[in-house]
């Protein structure tokens, strides 16, 4: 970043009899200055002006003014009328010549443009010295060749001691081999100018087009493509220049020798040979070691039991100097008779699987029963498929044994009288022998402690619920029972178990079993009793001890190659924020959101950047955010997640003001309610839910997003709220009373931050409070008015979110339930609110006008400073609006209905006239 200095100097042009004087002083340190002072507080209606010379723009968009000035305290000024002050006014005029005189441009606001009114942080008495105040302000965009700055004095005692002009730029500088120039920075703070690059001496493009970033405080952001020093040549200076030099690879570093098991007939060569039996992957770099095949398994050990068998076996000696070792395992059915072996059937079931094993342990089941098999076990590598002699395996030879039949597939219900019931069913799929008879086993089942879901008007048939079991007994021993599963709810079931409540045959087996879906026909199970499963529970990572055990188990590990950046579309707290894509195998391509750690991180910094991902990876809903994944084993660190065409919802609403119908509104408020309900039933609080941290994409669907501040909400039904640790940043427009004052954070607390984004939505991205001080905002019990046209229905909706009781406040599942019901009934949205209905006034403000920050609710902010200067203390010195300075009879009407309103809510009577 540099700072550079504007030409031009002060003048003063004289008004009035009482006008700036330019004086001799003092600094703080007692060096002899000259300042422009002015203190004419005895007298009313000033109105002084000071001008400096002409400033030469310099193609600049944005100028930076820093002055340093000292103000007295009215207070120590003894008798004077109340016209005193304590601030100035900072005003600029464009212009392209040096043209301005005594009476050109006029001495008001219109010519000038306002910058800023200037208030010290430290007045002085007379007792004291001056004490030096510094401020920096900036305005742009400039269009014309230069500029005049000036200072209005309305009634200050103060000295004008410096005044500095300065703009910001990025130095030239060289990043990636690439020479970035000088850049300018943009016109606004936030905006990003791009700066084309250029291949230093003896480097090669190797990604386009070369770009790098300036942002608003004069430095450069990640670049987009990149140069490498060509074939021959090695970096140098800190990777500034390119010297002539043989290298193994373009770009890469100085010379090397080859890699272990490879070799070169050249001096200069780019790529260096394998030797006889080492390869290289496909996948392998061209300067990596050469590998060969991995030995054979060591020391298999086989378990059969009846028709399964369990295989362990040892790592190889020798893996070939690779880490991708994996096992393959081919099943041979062998004839004793012929001494032939052939492949296995289909059927055998391996687990977890029978190719591309990363653990050394298998088992296999449904193999025949009396038959011999053989079993190799393959050890296979990134290169076994280049080798003449791979793979190297173990075998072992194994016969299984006898095995008794697998269960019935399914039973019927044929009929039934009052007394009796006929049942049928089908033989088992592997019989392993012949069947000699089929026992069946009936018992009484207890109740369940769960509960009974049937309906009602069936439940009189499962008093005394029962199950059955059917049992195949065969030559080679008894037959699998139905495996334990679910009891399944239905008519048919019902029917059948409320006929056999009575018992059934005297030779029936009593023996407790669950019937498993096998055992009761398709069409008579249409669901399941079961018991629902707990509610999923965000884990917070900094539980881990390992805090990178978190990122693991959460997010998606992405390979670099996979992703490619195209530009950068913002800064956050941590690195830059850029819009690229994603292609990972097997899916298409796909526009995707990155953010990068900046360089030079401490790994606290990597920890709390990558904490996000590991927590959005929880989450799973429509309207939350979705993580596509993390880069934590290349640089920069990156968390990849949906890229939102939209960006914010703030800005996007201000930048769409007025474009959207309530029914538009009104959804995209559902949207957010929905991902907020989801994150409050994983006992998560967000603490941070604003418009700004609320992303939309082009079909206007709104998710939420920025974790940065979520904590685990702790389990306690009685009070489940999260105490953070004293200090830190706290969002003081959107938070909770409760919140603010003692810490703490509930879903509650979400809740009154999500009725200050309705009040942000509905007032397409209006600042909340206005330009209220955050103390102002903490102290006074005020409630936001209606934004204009707001629906009474949402207003309300805001109230409720805003009860300084949180356990009064709607939960979001009701919140999620009111506004799908006024989707539902557009009529009620019809009903527009009052500007001040359901504001909450303190009682000091009974009897008295409150700020007129209500200004702003009905688009007519323009004319707080007339209410301020006229001394808007009581709706008595407001009735006259022509002497206030509202002349247009739209704008009176406007703002005479929204005095009446609050006068009808504090019962005051007010005489309006125009």
């Amino acid at each position: 970043m540099a700072l550079i200095s504007l030409s031009g100097g002060l003048t003063h042009t004289l008004l009035s009899c009482l006008q700036w004087e330019e004086v001799s002083g003092y600094d703080e340190a007692m060096n002899p200055i000259r300042t422009y002072q002015v203190c004419n507080v005895r007298e009313a209606n000033q109105n002084n002006w000071l001008r400096t010379k002409f400033i030469q723009r310099q193609d600049v968009q944005r100028v930076y003014v820093e002055l340093k000035f000292t103000v007295r305290d009215c207070n120590s000024i003894p008798n004077i009328p109340g016209s005193c002050k304590e601030t100035f006014n900072l005003f600029y005029y464009e212009s392209d010549t040096d043209s301005a005189s005594a009476n050109s441009p006029f001495w008001m606001e219109n010519p000038y443009i306002k910058v800023d009114t200037i208030a010290p942080d430290e007045s002085f008495s007379k007792l004291e010295s001056g004490r030096m105040n510094t401020k920096v302000r900036s305005f742009g965009p400039l269009s014309k060749n230069g500029f005049y700055l000036a200072f209005q004095d309305l009634g200050a005692c103060m000295s004008l001691i410096s005044v500095r002009a300065f703009y910001k730029k990025c130095s030239n500088t060289i990043a990636g081999f690439a020479i970035f120039p000088e850049t300018l920075t943009g016109a606004e703070p936030t905006s990003l100018v791009i700066a084309p690059g250029t291949c230093i001496p003896n480097a090669v493009e190797v990604s386009v087009p070369l770009k790098l970033y300036c942002n608003g405080d004069g430095e450069w952001m990640v670049p987009v493509g990149a140069c490498t020093c060509a074939a021959g040549y090695e970096p140098t200076m800190k990777d500034t220049q390119c010297q002539g030099k043989r290298v193994s690879k373009q770009g890469e570093g100085p010379c090397s020798p080859c890699p272990p098991n490879s070799r070169t007939t050249s001096g200069a060569a780019t790529v260096c040979s394998c030797r006889n039996g080492y390869y290289r992957a496909d996948t392998d770099p061209a300067d990596s070691a050469c590998t060969s095949v991995p030995s054979a398994p060591r020391s298999v050990i086989s378990n059969v039991n009846e028709t399964s068998l369990v295989l362990e076996w040892s790592e190889p000696r020798d893996t070939g100097g690779r880490d991708d070792l994996l096992y393959n395992v081919i099943c041979k059915k062998c004839s004793v008779e012929r001494r032939v072996c052939t492949r296995c059937d289909d059927n055998v079931e391996f687990v977890p699987r029978q190719l591309g094993l990363t653990e050394r342990r298998i088992y296999i089941s449904n193999l025949m029963a009396h038959t011999q098999y053989t079993f190799e076990i393959q050890a296979v590598n990134g290169i076994s498929s280049k080798s003449p002699y791979s793979p190297h395996f173990a075998s072992v030879n194994i016969t299984t044994n006898q095995a008794a039949p697998s269960a019935v597939p399914t039973m019927h219900l044929q009929g039934s009288t009052g007394n009796s019931m006929t049942l049928s069913w089908t033989p088992p799929e592997r019989p392993n022998g012949i069947i000699l008879d089929y026992e069946i086993k009936y018992s009484e089942k207890v109740k369940q402690s769960v509960g009974w879901p049937f309906p009602p008007q069936l439940f009189w048939l499962a008093v005394k619920p029962s199950t059955w079991a059917l049992h195949a007994p065969s030559q080679e021993g008894g037959g699998e029972v139905c495996p334990p599963g679910p009891m399944h709810k239905g008519r048919g079931s019902l029917l059948f178990l409320g006929i056999v409540r009575d018992g059934l045959m005297a030779s029936a087996k009593l023996a407790w079993h669950v019937c498993h879906p096998c055992c009761v026909p398709p069409g008579n199970i249409p669901s399941s009793l079961t018991v629902t499963p707990g509610t999923k529970v965000y884990i917070d990572p900094f539980t881990y001890e390992d805090p990178n055990e978190a990122v693991r188990e959460f997010a998606k590990e992405i390979d670099i190659s996979c992703v490619k950046i195209e530009e950068v579309i913002g800064a956050g707290e941590f690195g830059e924020v850029c819009r690229g894509r994603l292609k990972l195998p097997g899916r298409r391509e796909i526009f995707v959101a990155i953010k990068t750690l900046k360089v030079g991180y401490t790994e606290r910094q990597r920890r709390d950047f990558l904490s996000e991902a590991s927590i959005m990876g929880q989450f799973d809903h429509p309207n939350i955010i979705h993580l596509e994944g993390v880069v934590t084993k290349s640089r920069p660190v990156m968390i990849i997640t949906e890229f939102m065409e939209n960006c914010a919802l703030d800005s996007f609403l201000r930048l769409n003001d007025g474009q959207f119908t309530v029914i538009q509104l009104v959804g995209m408020l559902r949207g957010i309610a929905a991902g907020m309900k989801y994150l409050s039933e994983m006992n998560y609080v967000h603490r941070d839910l604003a418009a700004r941290n609320i992303l939309v994409n082009s079909n206007l669907v709104c998710k939420v997003s920025d974790f940065g501040l979520s904590r685990f909400l702790e389990d306690d039904p009685a009070d489940p709220t999260y105490t953070s640790s004293l200090g830190g940043k706290i969002p003081i427009r959107w938070t909770a009373p409760e919140a603010i004052a003692y810490r703490k954070f509930t879903s509650a607390s979400d809740v009154w931050s999500y009725g200050i984004v309705m009040w942000e939505v509905m007032s397409y991205g209006e600042r909340p409070y206005w330009d209220m001080s955050n103390q102002d905002v903490m102290e006074q019990d005020y409630r936001l008015p209606p934004p204009m046209d707001c629906p009474t229905a949402l207003h309300q909706l805001m109230l409720d979110c805003w009860v300084r009781d949180r356990n009064l406040r709607p939960k979001f599942a009701q919140i999620v339930n009111t506004l799908d019901k006024l989707i539902r009934n557009a009529a009620s949205l019809k009903v527009i609110a009052s500007v001040q209905s359901g504001s909450v006034i303190q009682p000091h403000f009974q009897y008295s006008c409150p700020s007129p920050y209500w200004l702003d609710a009905i688009k007519m902010g323009r004319y707080k400073e007339n209410f301020v200067n006229a001394g808007f203390a009581s709706f008595d010195l407001v009735a006259d609006l022509l002497r206030i300075g509202v002349t247009l009879a739209g704008h009176q009407k406007k703002i005479l209905s929204s005095i009446q309103d609050m006068r009808l809510q504090m019962n005051q009577t007010l005489p309006v006239q125009v």
